[in-house]
């Protein structure tokens, strides 16, 4: 009979209480918990998990650590065994995971996105970096609190996927901001945009729908995605512009959507016109 995967799990706030409870409800996982709050405490115990007095009282294979910052990240590293895979939840600075890496610990990093909805009902996507043998380790932990669980690389790669993958939620918060200054001095009603924005978003994929090159090589004439991303670059910036003359006209600063104008085409791959009219690759 396999012995349970022993589990620790320290931090139960917003996102971490609802993933420590996806792990305490999931087979062949024995769940340790602690924070410095008792009522979260209290709930995972309900739940079915132990709870410890201390992180230095933790005796798991894993240890989960959703936590506020790199300060209390490396302060958790402190009290565990060397033998335990440290697994960091928390988004944390690009240098961190590898620092404690070199100190001794397995290391796990593992920033989750998907919020607290992703997170109680286990559809967070979990983007990993480490060694191989720790991730497999992990695995069944993780893969309980997360339907997309990506092995991004060796230590440090999964906080610079997430690091990424967040650059282009708040630059796309920043937009809709610009946006909805818009819409408001157009007289539109920023609630109903706000509902066709995640209709849609949910029907195209949103800024995702682009990401399917594996490189941000300048595209060749010949290469499929070439035509699929002129046709990107007509449209956007035909709207583009068409929204900038509207700000004009409102008096609305739109300076995202100014750059965006000027950066769309490069940004996907494909040539920029030089002052002669001709294009040129970026």
């Amino acid at each position: 009979m396999t012995r349970a995967l022993r589990v620790g799990f320290v931090g139960l706030g917003n996102i971490g209480k609802p993933m420590a409870l996806r792990l305490a409800a999931a087979e062949g996982i024995d769940l340790q918990v602690y924070d410095v709050a008792p009522a979260p405490v209290a709930e995972l115990a309900a739940a079915g998990a132990r709870a410890v007095g201390s992180v230095g009282e933790l005796d798991a294979d894993v240890v989960c650590v959703m936590v506020r910052d790199d300060d209390q990240v490396r302060s958790v590293a402190a009290e565990l065994s060397p033998a335990t895979v440290l697994v960091i939840h928390s988004t944390v600075g690009p240098t961190t995971p590898g620092e404690l890496a070199a100190a001794g610990h397995p290391v796990l990093d593992a920033p989750v996105s998907g919020g607290p909805m992703g997170a109680a009902d286990g559809s967070l996507a979990i983007m990993v970096g480490g060694a191989e043998d720790a991730f497999a380790t992990a695995r069944p932990a993780l893969e309980a609190m997360g339907s997309k669980v990506v092995h991004a690389g060796p230590v440090g790669a999964g906080t610079r996927m997430k690091l990424a993958r967040n650059l282009i939620h708040f630059v796309a918060f920043t937009a809709v901001t610009e946006a909805q200054r818009l819409a408001e001095a157009a007289g539109l009603d920023l609630i109903a945009l706000g509902d066709v924005v995640r209709h849609t978003d949910t029907v195209t994929g949103g800024p995702g729908a682009i990401m399917h090159r594996p490189t941000t090589d300048p595209i060749a004439p010949d290469d499929f995605w070439h035509g699929v991303f002129d046709h990107v670059r007509t449209l956007g910036e035909k709207d583009l512009g068409f929204a900038v003359a509207l700000a004009d006209e409102l008096g609305v600063d739109v300076p995202l959507a100014e750059l965006a104008i000027e950066r769309l085409g490069p940004g996907l791959g494909l040539p920029v016109e030089d002052a002669s009219g001709e294009r040129r690759d970026r």
